[in-house]
């Protein structure tokens, strides 16, 4: 008998201050029976990083086994009116081959890495190849906050997310988490 994806409810409230955007979103996240919550939650926080009301969840875990290279699709994606991908955005720590792909599809690429020391030994063994992508960003999430925000994680949330200045806080009522992210490698400007 195979596994079914877990249906989250989440009702997401973001106040993006440094973005101007308020938005309320509704999401419906599938989470894949081999997906962590910690992940599934990287992928929220990726969400409401990047939020737009064209950002919509892709395949990532449910499209990356047994399909062509040509199909798999990211954590999160952005396309425009025409369909050319605006923003690919990836949670955990993808091969090199699969990110110069996806560099080459879209406008911007994010890699939301993270498992403490893992995704560090990720990030030496790809680096040189890596930080030759002009429209790639590297974003480690610390362990901390990976493991705080899996602490959240229900089938139905109610969250708020508040960024400010750079900063960012995702709460549920009772407990905040404070987010630690750190840029290991952005294009320059």
């Amino acid at each position: 008998m195979a596994l079914t994806a877990v249906i989250h409810k989440i009702d997401l409230q973001i106040a993006d201050i440094d973005r101007h955007y308020y938005r309320d979103h509704a999401l419906t996240v599938a989470r894949h029976p081999s997906e962590t919550d910690e992940r599934m939650m990287v992928r929220l926080l990726a969400f409401a990083r990047h939020a737009h009301e064209a950002l919509s969840f892709g395949k990532g875990v449910l499209g990356a086994s047994g399909e062509s290279s040509q199909e798999v699709e990211p954590d999160l994606w952005q396309k425009d009116l025409t369909g050319a991908i605006e923003w690919w955005i990836d949670v955990g720590l993808p091969e090199e081959k699969q990110i110069r792909r996806a560099c080459g599809r879209a406008r911007q690429v994010v890699i939301y890495a993270y498992g403490g020391h893992k995704a560090d030994r990720w990030w030496e063994q790809n680096r040189a190849g890596l930080e030759r992508a002009k429209n790639l960003t590297v974003i480690n999430v610390l362990q901390e906050t990976t493991r705080a925000l899996a602490a959240l994680a229900q089938r139905d949330l109610h969250l708020t997310c508040t960024v400010q200045e750079g900063d960012m806080v995702i709460g549920d009522g009772e407990t905040t988490v404070q987010v630690e992210l750190t840029v290991l490698f952005a294009p320059k400007p």
